[in-house]
């Protein structure tokens, strides 16, 4: 059952649950992935299994597991136990499956803690002047070496907010934290899409985007990597959700908080996609480049040549850096969580502890950080929301799952929801953790 149920922080508004869980969802995937996924498999043609695929995950794993989190009023251990008490009898079972989602999201979170300390170091630069002198795609691919391969101050900076921002708690420190950010960064990146648009030669990218290649659809690697897009960039993993869940009152309409996320979580990555598709079509360049070396390497490069270029540069990484923080604040959540309800430690002491263990293992992991966030998200993220939506889905009794989903909404879900969320769902992620492990990843 939950632990410390009556204790339990909680969201003061929906839209400050709302906002979090956005900033959960909107990350590095939304900026440096997405994009030129947009750009490889032909726009519109893209995005439409990509939405399908979205609709889907957050018509079920999503409901799901924010239902998991607020049924238990617990993290993964807790609502493990309770789904294993539930169809066998004892909690044991569960709860140690539940350490699978709470270790991989301490895992995955230190790996993406290196990458939050490369961005604050790049915002430092484009603030105080010395990124814009950089003077082609060489200079940046040095810049951004030295970065990789030492970067101890920018890191701890970065898990240093982090932590102050957890250690205030779920209402007055993540909460607040995710007003500020989100709203940021949605306008901040609308301004550089405003901006871009004026340029010229954006207008052939804006056709692009939006062009429909019906053949394309035929292509199953567009269907491939547009489930892998969706599944990861709505942040199902059986940890970061699911507690965010829990911190929940029993009177939210979790289906339709649910479609709020993912349509500004899509709406994030679409924005990131009119942003630099048609930054780089403006430079006369193709965006044939993804992940790090996109967002390090080339599209700076592409930044500090425009007019303003060096206001251009700190927006963007202004940006990116509130994406950056709202995304590992939740995947630090979990952890920091499980260590309160377990030995009931006082917040800030289980958030230092976890703070601890993520600056000295993420300076340790830098050099491989590349493998380690490949090891993540191919296997462990896949295998924890498989995990999570067996418990609840299966696992859990019927008619506790329709109660929690349907508690508070306005519109209870219909028959519909369990059968597809108990094949569709749990189907579609035992296919991403094959596919993932065949083809070395599809987020």
């Amino acid at each position: 059952m939950a632990f410390n149920s009556t204790k339990r922080d909680s969201w003061s508004s929906k839209w400050g649950f709302i906002l979090a869980c956005i900033g959960s969802a909107v990350g590095m995937g939304n900026i440096w992935l997405f994009p030129a996924r947009v750009s490889a498999y032909g726009g519109a043609t893209f995005l439409i299994p990509y939405i399908i695929f979205v609709v889907i995950i957050a018509s079920t794993g999503v409901i799901g597991e924010m239902s998991f989190g607020r049924g238990t009023r617990s993290g993964p251990i807790g609502a493990f136990g309770e789904a294993t008490r539930q169809r066998f009898g004892t909690e044991k079972p569960g709860k140690l499956l539940g350490l699978v989602p709470v270790i991989g999201s301490l895992a995955l979170a230190i790996g993406y803690s290196v990458v939050v300390g490369w961005i604050f170091k790049y915002l430092f630069h484009s603030l105080e002047g010395s990124l814009i002198t950089l003077s082609d795609i060489s200079a940046f691919d040095n810049f951004f070496g030295s970065t990789a391969s030492s970067n101890v101050v920018w890191q701890v900076v970065g898990m240093a907010i982090t932590i102050a921002i957890m250690a205030f708690g779920v209402g007055r420190g993540i909460e607040k934290a995710n007003k500020i950010m989100m709203p940021l960064f949605f306008l901040l990146f609308i301004v550089l899409g405003v901006y871009i648009f004026t340029l010229p030669g954006a207008s052939d990218a804006y056709r692009y985007i939006f062009l429909l290649d019906p053949a394309g659809l035929r292509d199953p690697m567009v269907w491939v990597y547009a489930l892998g897009q969706a599944f990861f960039s709505l942040s199902i993993a059986g940890n970061g959700t699911l507690i965010y869940g829990s911190y929940l009152s029993d009177d939210s309409d979790v289906p339709a908080d649910a479609r709020m996320v993912a349509l500004f979580d899509t709406c994030a990555a679409t924005l990131a996609a009119l942003v630099i598709i048609p930054a780089m079509a403006v430079a006369g360049q193709q965006l044939d480049e993804s992940g790090p070396g996109l967002m390090f390497i080339f599209l700076p490069n592409v930044l500090r040549s425009m007019p303003g270029g060096s206001l251009i540069l700190t927006v963007f990484f202004v940006a990116v850096a509130f994406a950056a923080l709202t995304s590992l604040v939740n995947l630090f959540e979990a952890p920091a969580a499980t260590l309160q309800e377990l030995f009931r430690l006082k917040r800030p002491v289980a958030v230092s502890m976890i703070g601890l263990i993520g600056i000295v293992v993420g300076l340790i992991i830098a050099p491989i950080v590349s493998d380690w966030m490949d090891v993540c998200s191919i296997y462990i993220c896949p295998l924890g929301a498989l995990l999570a939506g067996i418990m609840f889905f299966w696992c859990c009794k019927k008619d506790y799952v329709l109660e929690q989903v349907n508690k508070g909404s306005s519109k209870p879900l219909g028959a519909w929801f369990l059968p597809l969320s108990k094949y569709l769902f749990c189907g579609v992620t035992v296919l991403v953790l094959i596919l993932g492990a065949v083809n070395g990843g599809i987020g």
